[in-house]
Parts: structure tokens; sequence; C-alpha cells
């Protein structure tokens, strides 16, 4: 019985050795944190959680950018639960962050699409981001690009003749073009990505569209409660149900299509004699998508992609290519809407590369745009789609004077930087030729990174503005609009790409070449 009680009073003595141990780790851990300048959080279990929920949610983001030029060098921290976020909002700590090649490891939030997006290009690290990224950047390649306009041009005329129809219905009343810019994106991301046309422009509702903006309105809402965080409580929720519910909307659907797909690839592989010739042929009179390019691609690897695989890559690039470029159109609208000179700039080139011809833009013709790319990367400054990348730390990092240990998540706030004063003279103003040769000389490269940067820079950004480009000029080449709203007046929200709280309500008027 002694020995009992000597060998128990031991195994207390180590236990309780290791607690402190523990405890006095995380203590300081959490000291060196907070060696970082930040607000104070009045709950010490969940942090700044329940101050920022309970700010609105046209607010949160304006709220958020007050509270970053509160911290003069460009770097604050603040808790969300138990866990630490240093934000970044100057170009030198975005540098710090995009340039390093051992801190490419995505953030929590990332984890919180995995359901959807699995290990693909956004959310994967280490050898397999490696490998996939290798593998699916030549799909990206100039020629490609051309034939992916083809159906951009297509998919903006059907944008044309919608909002003809809202001019016809509204009459001078105002209308909102976020969802319809959304819907012409949805489009040409379907069937660029995957080779199908889902007619996302022609139904009123739509259901892959509705689950996509559920599970990215989710994962942030998610972010904000740390008390969702474990899954088997979060998918008790009717919260977590209906995201749970989306992701088997979106999952169905992709796999669908590539089961279609490998069947179609496979018949044809029996039917035409598998000469290099005949392949050739059968590109040239196919429209091939990202999802052919990737399945052709993977056939010839090592290792091809399973099913599961390609899956994920597909859902990653309608992800980051349907919300992310439909705002863009949207914002650009806006605030061309907003400055009749930009607007009067933009005509004019237009007539000048098109003239009075009525048919479709070509790639060639778009290069021509110069004016109107400068307005694009303007619009990127003040609106950037995605306000934030983050990212995970496995090591210290050193960031000015302050070393942030593991475990800490690092977000770099693009759309503080886009608008931080020392590198941006009236930050708040829209002026495109700020993108002028002579104007851009000189200024700080990590100024401006509406695509991130670093080795995981967004890798569909040429598509992303080729995209824009072709939208913008079928549309402004037929009509004149004009914002309800201001640059001072609009609300805006963040819930992983920047959205208007009310919609943006437009004026379209059509255009006479004088």
């Amino acid at each position: 019985m002694e020995i009992f009680l000597i060998a128990v009073a031991c195994l207390s003595v180590i236990v309780t050795f290791k607690l402190l141990q523990k405890i006095h780790k995380y203590y300081s851990w959490r000291q060196k944190i907070n060696e970082i300048p930040g607000p104070s959080a009045r709950f010490p279990v969940i942090g700044m959680s329940w101050e920022i929920i309970k700010v609105n949610q046209e607010d949160r983001l304006r709220w958020f950018h007050k509270l970053a030029t509160r911290y003069k060098n460009g770097v604050f921290r603040i808790w969300i639960g138990t866990d630490p976020v240093i934000h970044l909002n100057t170009p030198e700590y975005a540098e710090i962050m995009l340039r390093s090649t051992k801190h490419i490891d995505k953030s929590m939030i990332y984890e919180y699409m995995e359901p959807w997006l699995g290990k693909g290009l956004l959310t994967s690290s280490g050898e397999k981001w490696f490998h996939d990224r290798k593998l699916i950047t030549p799909t990206f390649h100039f020629g490609i690009l051309e034939d992916f306009a083809e159906v951009m041009v297509e998919k903006a005329g059907i944008l044309n003749k919608r909002l003809r129809e809202q001019v016809q219905l509204h009459g001078s009343k105002p209308f909102d073009v976020f969802t319809m810019t959304g819907k012409c994106a949805l489009d040409i991301i379907c069937e660029t990505a995957m080779g199908v046309n889902v007619d996302a422009q022609s139904e009123v509702e739509n259901e892959y569209s509705q689950a996509v903006e559920r599970i990215s309105t989710d994962a942030v809402d998610r972010m904000m409660r740390p008390w969702l965080k474990l899954d088997w409580i979060y998918y008790h929720t009717e919260m977590g149900k209906q995201y749970k519910a989306a992701i088997e909307t979106t999952h169905r659907k992709c796999t669908h299509v590539i089961e279609q797909k490998q069947a179609e690839r496979q018949r044809r592989s029996k039917i035409v004699d598998a000469t290099e010739d005949a392949d050739q042929e059968i590109r040239k009179k196919t429209r091939r998508a990202f999802l052919d390019l990737l399945l052709e691609a993977s056939e010839n690897t090592v290792k091809p992609l399973t099913i599961e695989e390609i899956r994920e890559q597909v859902n990653t690039f309608m992800f980051a290519g349907h919300d992310t470029t439909g705002a863009l159109l949207s914002w650009a609208l806006f605030c061309i809407g907003n400055d009749e000179k930009v607007q009067n700039s933009i005509h004019q080139e237009l007539d000048e590369v098109f003239g009075d011809s009525n048919e479709p833009v070509t790639t060639k013709q778009v290069q021509q745009l110069k004016y109107l790319e400068r307005v694009i990367k303007e619009v990127l400054r003040l609106f950037p789609s995605a306000t934030t990348v983050s990212r995970s730390l496995s090591e210290d990092l050193q960031i000015g004077p302050y070393t942030a240990p593991p475990g800490c998540t690092l977000a770099l706030q693009i759309y503080n930087i886009h608008r931080d004063p020392n590198h941006w003279l009236n930050p708040e103003q829209f002026d495109p030729d700020r993108f002028l040769p002579e104007n851009s000389r000189g200024r700080h490269p990590y100024s401006w990174i509406p695509f991130s940067g670093g080795l995981r820079n967004c890798i569909g950004q040429k598509f992303a503005l080729l995209e824009a480009k072709i939208v913008l000029a079928e549309i402004l080449r037929k009509w004149r609009v004009k914002s309800r709203e201001n640059h001072d007046n609009i609300k805006l929200y963040n819930d992983i790409i920047l959205r208007p709280h009310e919609g943006i309500f437009m004026n379209f008027y059509p255009r006479s070449l004088t």
C-alpha cells in the first residue's frame, strides 16, 4: 500500500510538473505575442470576437480600417478566442511575408474552406502545393487564354441583353448590377473551368451560385465565433447544417461533370486513331476547358491526379474565379459611373480602337486598351476583391522590432495597404493615372497586391484581367453608366470578397456614336 501511495505521489508530481511546464510555455508564448501592440480584449477566452461581431456588418470593414490607423508602425495584433492574429498594414511588412519561401502555409480560415476545396492550390502546402502548381501553371499560357476569350465575349453579350431588359423594366430608376455581373462571371468560369454552360444569367436563382455564396459567408462567420471551431459542435448548428448542404451541392455538380469528361475522353480515344495528328485535329474542333487541360496534364505525369484531387482543383478555380471577378466588374462600373471624365476617356479609347464596328472584342484589340487597363488597376487598388490574405507561422518571423512566434496567424491587410498615405497620394481619390509608367516609377512593388504576391500569388490573374477588360469593353461600347451611390456613402462588407451591403445600383443609357 505504501509503495502504491509513493507511486501515485510521484506520478502526481510528474503530471503537475508537465502541466506547469505547458502553462509556463503558453504564458511565455502569449507574452511574446503581446509585445506586439494591439487592443486589449475585454474577455480573456473569446478575445475580440464579441467586439467584432457586434459591429454592424456594413460598418465592420471601415471600423477595422480605422483600428489599423491607430497603429502607426503598420503592425498590430488581436486575439480571436485563443488564436492570435498579427495584422500587417504596410508594403514593407507585406514584402517580408510574401517574399518568404518558408511561410507559405495558409491560415485557419482556409481550413474552414477545406470541406469544399479540399487540398487544392488555395489550401494545400508543402510538396503537394509545389507539385500541383508546377502541373497547373502551363494551363494558363496565352494561347489557352485566347480560347477562353471567346467564352468571355459570348457571356458578355448575354449580360448586355440582360442589362437592356433591366433598362426597359426599370426605366429611369437605377437597378442592382452586383448580382448580374456575378452571374456573368459564374457563366464564364463554369464554361472555362468545367466546360459546362450553366446558363446562370438566364435563371432567376442558381443552385450552384447560391451554394458558393453560402460557403464563403459561413466560413467568415464561423471564424469570428471561436465557440464553433470544433466540427462536432459546428455541424450540429443550423449554420453548420446549411454549410454542409452547400458543400454537397458543389461536390455533386463537379463530380458529375468530371465523370462526364472522363467518359467522353475514353469514348473519343476508342473512336479516333490515337495519332498525334488526329489528337491535334480534335483539339482544334473542341473548345477545351481548364478541366480538359487538367485531365490531359494529369495523364502525362508520373503521378496522375485522382478524381477527388481533380475536383479539388476545379472547385478552387470555381471559387477563386467566380465572386472575385464578378465583384471586380461591379466595382469598376461603380467607379466609372462616379467619374464622368474617366468615362469619357474610356469611351474615347474604345471609339479609337473599335470605331463604329459592332464586331465582338478580340484579344488583339484588348491589348490596345491601355487606359481601360489603368482604370481596372485603380479599381483593384480601392476595391480589391480579396481584402486580406493570411499565413500560419511554423517558426519565428521577424517583423520590424517584433518577433512573431510559431502558432500565430499573419493577416496581410490588402485593403489598408492600398490606402496607405505614405505610398499613395490622396489615397481615397479614384485616379487611373496613378498607373501611368511615369507615375509608377519608384513605387514600392508591394504597395499594389490585389493578386497577392510571391510564391503564392494568384495563378489566374492574367485570366481575371482579360475577363475584366473584355466584359467592360463590351458593356461600355454600348452604354453610358451612372452610379446611384458615391465613394463616400457606399457601404461595404467583407466575407472572403469585398461586397456592397445593399448592391451596386446603376443607371444605363444607350450610347450613340457621333
